[in-house]
């Protein structure tokens, strides 16, 4: 699985103008099933990202991670996060799960994160959404956990 993570002050996603999810400071997953991920996959990189120490300490160093900070997530699917441009301009996304297989690791790596004590919000799987965050930095952290 892939994610883009962004330390965000505040993040939201709207679909047909209506917003679905909300937080306020914590962290923007966008997050790509691969073909070949697993539900082990999902999980281990739900708990990596909450263990990721990108939150300041009383110091200002990034040294603190989500579950220590007690911010939220707002997790999004993006499958465009597993886009080849290796053979020209126009990507290309056969390296991304299939839609039924992604949205199923999708709630698994969104309820792993519950399983962690961490309060979730989710876009809409499929839906075009428009989102929209406060990059807090900015930090964006790019993680790849594919075999």
């Amino acid at each position: 699985m892939r994610a883009l993570v962004q330390r965000v002050s505040e993040a939201s996603v709207r679909i047909d103008g209506k917003t679905v999810a909300q937080i306020g400071p914590g962290l923007l997953i966008l997050v790509c099933a691969m073909q070949g991920d697993s539900d082990q996959k999902a999980r281990e990189l739900a708990s990596k990202i909450s263990k990721l120490r990108i939150f300041r300490d009383d110091d200002g160093r990034m040294n603190r991670a989500l579950n220590d900070t007690r911010g939220s997530a707002l997790v999004v699917s993006q499958f465009t996060l597993a886009a080849d441009t290796s053979r020209g301009n126009r990507p290309g996304f056969s390296a991304a799960a299939s839609p039924n297989d992604a949205e199923r690791l999708f709630e698994v790596f969104a309820a792993s994160l519950r399983g962690l004590d961490l309060a979730v919000e989710t876009g809409q799987f499929g839906a075009d959404m428009a989102v929209s965050l406060v990059n807090d930095g900015p930090v964006t952290v790019w993680l790849d956990n594919a075999t």
